[in-house]
């Protein structure tokens, strides 16, 4: 039985030797201890890190002036059934979203927003809101809000805008 097993062991030992050199070991060695050493580089979520989940509110989430909306160009939710960061009922929310920084008057800090359309069922028409805070000349169809982002959404027909906090932003120094 350990006989089997020593030749075994030694055939296979012999097979790897003919197929490799010391060169390519140590090659490939060198490339996990770099790699392995590179992986606390990469962007994960980190549960230490202090971005707040909610920051503090303050004002009415039916204005237009209200700080979560400084570049929302739509109706909003909140006045459709919905709230500032969930559609109404029978609507779904856009897959692709348009974002803004702005600043909340509570805390004084910079909250980065994402403003999602809800699809699905005609114009609220309720609450438009064209707040374009910051605002650059078009240059890439993309980067505006004024496209129509339930294109990438089961339903194409617009209903609505929420404004949802996705993290705090970096401030400027």
């Amino acid at each position: 039985m350990f006989k089997l097993f020593d030749r075994w062991f030694e055939k296979s030992a012999r097979s790897v030797a003919q197929q490799s050199s010391r060169r390519g070991v140590i090659k490939g060695l060198g490339a996990m201890l770099v790699g392995g050493a590179s992986i606390p580089l990469l962007p994960v979520a980190r549960a230490a890190d202090p971005a707040p989940a909610r920051p503090a509110e303050d004002g009415d989430p039916t204005s237009c002036d209200y700080w979560r909306y400084c570049a929302v160009d739509g109706f909003l939710c909140s006045c459709c059934g919905g709230s500032y960061n969930s559609c109404p009922p029978g609507t779904e929310m856009s897959t692709i979203t348009w974002i803004g920084t702005c600043r909340n008057p509570v805390d004084g800090r910079s909250y980065v927003i994402s403003y999602n359309d809800c699809c699905g069922t005609t114009q609220c028409a309720t609450c438009l809101c064209q707040r374009d805070e910051g605002d650059r000349p078009l240059y890439r169809s993309d980067k505006s809000n004024d496209v129509n982002w339930c294109l990438g959404s089961k339903s194409s027909v617009y209903h609505c805008s929420t404004a949802v906090v996705v993290g705090l932003a970096f401030e400027e120094q």
